[in-house]
């Protein structure tokens, strides 16, 4: 996970913000907390997403989906190419530096 220093997180929030926008999501609310700034919105089809940070500029998406009924789904034919953490407590923090994304970061 790379890591997006508090003076990159507000550019990271508008290059997502502007892409929502284009795709004619409906931006809910947008909050503009210098540590942990975060943005939500709502696709056509009912789906809510956000966008928000954590500590040590770690950013998570989020996706609800509207209710829909339950139903089977087949397992996955692939491996994951990365960890998945489920059932883990603790969730590694950002490391990957990016000459941009972690610019001014500690």
């Amino acid at each position: 996970m790379t890591v997006i220093s508090g003076d990159r997180r507000g550019s990271f929030l508008g290059v997502v913000d502007r892409y929502w926008r284009e795709s004619d999501y409906e931006i809910k609310t947008i909050n503009n907390d210098g540590d942990f700034p975060a943005i939500y919105a709502q696709t056509k089809r009912g789906f809510g997403v956000s966008l928000s940070f954590g500590g040590e500029g770690q950013a998570f998406f989020e996706v609800d989906s509207p209710c829909v009924e339950k139903s089977d789904v087949a397992d996955s034919t692939t491996k994951p190419t990365a960890p998945s953490y489920e059932g883990m407590e603790n969730i590694p923090r950002p490391h990957l530096r990016s000459d941009f994304w972690s610019a001014g970061a500690p």
